[in-house]
């Protein structure tokens, strides 16, 4: 019984996601896929940022938002299990950061990004060595909401059921990843 109430909560929250990818495309310039990255190209809202190289991100100027596409991460989960998906999703989350890499170098549509961001619960280890900037979250309003919202959607896709929790859930707080696009192709470029 436990894994058809499992299947039927991920059916309802890719459901739930397709309807936000529509909301998304509205929202936004464009939203292209690289791999087991969605990048959806829009204007920075927020506070100023400065990378660790020195490029300045202002409110208004084109930043690429990243996402995982849940899809393939929850497949993988089914396919080789939790522990399994995550080193898996690591791998392919290098992949498409090369190919985000040439799409910045060479699509005239992404020539006025100046960085990626993204926000995740994982960024102890799934971006490990992949070069992002990791910073807190400066609202305390969305941080609560944020923290709510990953926390749900890792329950949501865990293979192993909607009510499997680790005890170590609540020390998962989210963070804003930052990698500005002269660090990014620079790591990337030959490798």
């Amino acid at each position: 019984m436990t894994v058809l109430v499992s299947k039927a909560v991920q059916q309802i929250w890719m459901a739930w996601e397709g309807f936000m990818d529509q909301v998304t495309k509205i929202r936004s310039k464009c939203v292209k896929n690289y791999g087991i990255c969605k990048l959806v190209l829009r204007r920075y809202r927020g506070k100023s940022l400065i990378c660790q190289d020195g490029q300045q991100i202002h409110a208004g100027d084109w930043i690429g938002e990243l996402h995982l596409d849940n899809r393939q991460v929850l497949q993988l989960s089914r396919e080789v299990g939790a522990n399994r998906a995550g080193l898996l999703t690591a791998r392919k989350l290098r992949k498409s950061m090369k190919l985000i890499s040439e799409a910045l170098q060479n699509d005239p549509e992404l020539s006025q990004v100046k960085a990626l961001t993204g926000i995740t619960l994982l960024h102890r280890g799934i971006i490990h060595g992949l070069g992002f900037e990791v910073h807190p979250l400066e609202s305390k309003g969305t941080r609560w909401i944020v923290t709510r919202y990953l926390r749900l959607l890792r329950r949501a896709l865990h293979p192993d059921g909607f009510l499997s929790a680790d005890s170590n859930e609540q020390k998962l707080v989210p963070r804003m990843l930052l990698l500005s696009r002269g660090v990014l192709v620079a790591k990337y470029h030959f490798s």
